[in-house]
């Protein structure tokens, strides 16, 4: 048997003095050198500080972008060292490195309690590339390993899964360790009723998830452009929306699925259709039998927000993953905000998956009513498909 590692396996005063590798994501938005959203770097705070307050010296590292595998300075980690530093009301060393003698230098200048972070690990494509050499190079900078980055959980990437390897000494941390209890228990016996709520432009990266929820499922509702392709296996004429006719065929599976195991489906009756997505001339509700040609569905109709309210309102457990509609433009946010606010009017606990879900949370001002809003929209994803992630599989050991 295995058991996840976690910080309660260090006994108090284990780490001080120790030099800890803190896999941390800080993948934030930066505009004109400033972190425009800082909720990254909060949900880090309990394990830093808790790491300090144990007198540990902290290396943290993280990716930041897509730079292809080499320094790109509009990808550099430097202002988020200056945030922290404001948010932790403690100096943040910064290395213009993750490895090499511009980090060795930070790190080897640590005191008990200190926190330095690395220059961004996309900058060397041995990252993304598990490159056992890179990673023994990171591992070098430090004593112990832990991993408080879930967003990046899925990705057997050198700082998740090469560093692990070489130090037997590692723990998840507070935020990773929650995440898995989280998630993890819908697998098990959420209260009930449970219902998932899934949207999202396509199916495609979220069919494995359905059909492992599937059978736990009471209710199951869908909407945004992945309900379009439900719609048209059950024979309806989306127009000119968006379906995916290469999974027409798995949307009826699925449906079938669900017929067999009582698990009921809800599906938009009626939706927000427009002429033009990026100029729209027109814009108006219609049932999805009567979707005029030429138009598309950008969002959810009311009569299926009552629907939905109606169940959310005595659901036990809901997990909410992808929008209802194109809820970035104000026209087509409608549905989205209606939920995220059944949701917050709800009992039940709900856990919010990670990405655009987050954000039309907090469009609609809900984020702190609800129950767990996950920091991994691909990891909680892949989590509650049934399986391994990577970086959680590298904190095992033995119970």
């Amino acid at each position: 048997m295995t058991r996840l590692a976690t910080l309660d396996d260090f006994p108090a005063g284990a780490l001080a003095g120790r030099r800890v590798f803190v896999r941390v994501d800080f993948n934030v938005p930066i505009v004109d050198g400033r972190v425009l959203d800082a909720t990254r770097l909060e949900k880090a705070l309990p394990t830093l500080r808790e790491l300090q307050a144990g007198g540990a010296r902290l290396i943290l590292a993280s990716h930041r972008g897509r730079p292809k595998g080499q320094p790109d300075p509009a990808f550099s980690l430097a202002p988020v060292a200056e945030a922290l530093a404001e948010l932790i009301e403690a100096p943040v060393a910064f290395a213009s490195d993750c490895v090499g003698p511009a980090a060795d230098d930070v790190v080897q200048a640590l005191g008990d309690g200190d926190l330095c972070l690395l220059e961004n690990l996309r900058f060397h494509a041995g990252e993304k590339g598990n490159e056992p050499e890179f990673g023994a190079a990171l591992a070098e900078l430090a004593e112990v390993f832990v991993n408080d980055a879930f967003g990046t959980a899925h990705r057997a990437h050198a700082s998740v899964v090469g560093v692990a390897a070489h130090l037997p000494k590692k723990a998840a941390g507070r935020l990773l360790a929650r995440e898995v209890e989280v998630l993890g228990a819908l697998l098990g016996e959420p209260r009930r009723p449970f219902v998932a709520v899934v949207g999202g432009a396509k199916i495609a990266g979220k069919a494995d998830t359905l059909l492992n929820l599937l059978p736990r499922l009471d209710v199951l509702a869908l909407g945004g452009g992945m309900a379009n392709t439900f719609l048209a296996a059950q024979g309806y004429d989306l127009a000119a929306s968006l379906v995916e006719e290469d999974r027409v065929e798995l949307a009826g599976e699925i449906l079938a699925l669900a017929a067999a195991r009582g698990t009921e489906i809800l599906l938009p009756d009626e939706v927000v259709v427009t002429d033009d997505f990026a100029n729209p001339g027109k814009v108006e509700t219609v049932a999805v039998g009567s979707i005029p040609a030429g138009t598309l569905a950008v969002d959810v109709g009311p009569a299926f927000c009552r629907r939905l309210a109606g169940v959310l309102a005595e659901a036990g457990t809901v997990f909410w993953n992808g929008p209802l509609g194109v809820f970035e433009k104000e026209a087509f946010a409608a549905g989205t905000l209606a939920v995220a606010a059944s949701l917050a009017d709800s009992s039940a606990y709900t856990i919010v998956g990670g990405g655009e879900t987050v954000a039309a949370a907090k469009l609609a001002g809900v984020a702190d009513r609800l129950g767990h809003i996950s920091t991994g929209g691909g990891a909680s994803l892949e989590l509650l498909a049934g399986k391994a992630l990577p970086g959680v599989a590298a904190l095992e050991v033995s119970s």
